[in-house]
């Protein structure tokens, strides 16, 4: 509990009048000490009260860089059966707030908060704390609420030249190679042999021949890209990683990426989660 300069002040007044009721035995006062004290008792159990019951929870975002802020979901649930709470602020450890007028009776209420993470690896939440003045402002009544949940922070993306290592792997400039397909450029005509569909044959060069003539096209297929960790410029460990995170953060939705990591090989895929995966690699490199 920590006592505002009005509360202090309130029970100083208090004090001096409970001295001076005893010093003089003056009925009068003993009774405006008295009143003084009821209401010390009847807003401070209804402070406890108010801040009862009040369950706060923090949401992480699913992308998380170091030295790049980003947005949580703090939140507050009321769980008391009747009544609402009031004037419920939610902190973190990081000092990052809100507050929240009313919270009624079996609801939650949520804001977002901007956390900055210097460091990469899995990092703790730490404590929530709710608070409250309610109701006079004299004192200001708090829980705090241990949480072991952690979060992801991903080394700090810093834009690369390289794309990877491995025979297949381009050099800036050059990230496609063309197989037989359909959605590259029409590369060539050639003579129907009944196994490719009616769309693709060319009637206009077919009714000047004898023949049916099949439109043959190209396919544009991205090369693999395999980071090597000892292959990605920079000075030091962290700023190769930081390097990595960039490439894999660019191109894991366009091609498929994988990583030599510390030894291990780690097999390409392509999409989000696996991009989440290989960021999570990243992060957790060379970590206790």
């Amino acid at each position: 509990m920590k006592i505002s300069k009005s509360g202090a002040l309130y029970i100083l007044i208090t004090l001096l009048l409970g001295f001076a009721a005893v010093n003089t035995g003056n009925n009068l006062l003993f009774l405006v000490v008295s009143g003084l004290l009821a209401f010390m008792s009847v807003t401070g159990l209804a402070g406890m009260y108010n801040i009862k019951k009040m369950i706060p929870d923090l949401h992480p975002p699913e992308e998380i860089y170091s030295g790049i802020p980003a947005p949580f979901r703090l939140s507050v649930k009321n769980i008391k059966r009747s009544l609402p709470s009031f004037l419920i602020r939610i902190e973190s450890c990081t000092g990052q707030a809100l507050v929240f007028p009313v919270v009624v009776k079996n609801a939650e209420c949520h804001g977002t908060v901007m956390f900055t993470y210097n460091q990469r690896g899995r990092v703790p939440v730490g404590r929530i704390t709710v608070s409250s003045p309610y109701p006079v402002g004299f004192f200001t009544r708090y829980w705090s609420f241990e949480t072991d949940r952690t979060v992801m922070v991903f080394p700090h993306p810093l834009a690369s030249d390289l794309y990877g290592s491995g025979e297949e792997s381009p050099v800036t400039g050059a990230s496609l190679r063309r197989d037989r397909g359909m959605s590259g450029e029409l590369e060539r005509i050639y003579p129907y042999s009944g196994s490719e569909p009616l769309r693709m044959i060319h009637w206009k060069h077919s009714a000047r021949s004898n023949d049916l003539l099949v439109k043959g096209f190209g396919r544009c297929v991205a090369a693999p890209l395999v980071i090597d960790l000892e292959e990605v410029p920079g000075q030091g460990v962290e700023e190769r990683l930081s390097r990595a995170a960039w490439l894999v953060k660019r191109w894991v939705s366009e091609r498929p990426v994988g990583m030599l990591l510390g030894g291990r090989i780690i097999p390409t895929g392509v999409g989000r989660q696996h991009g989440l995966m290989l960021l999570k690699e990243l992060a957790l490199y060379d970590s206790d």
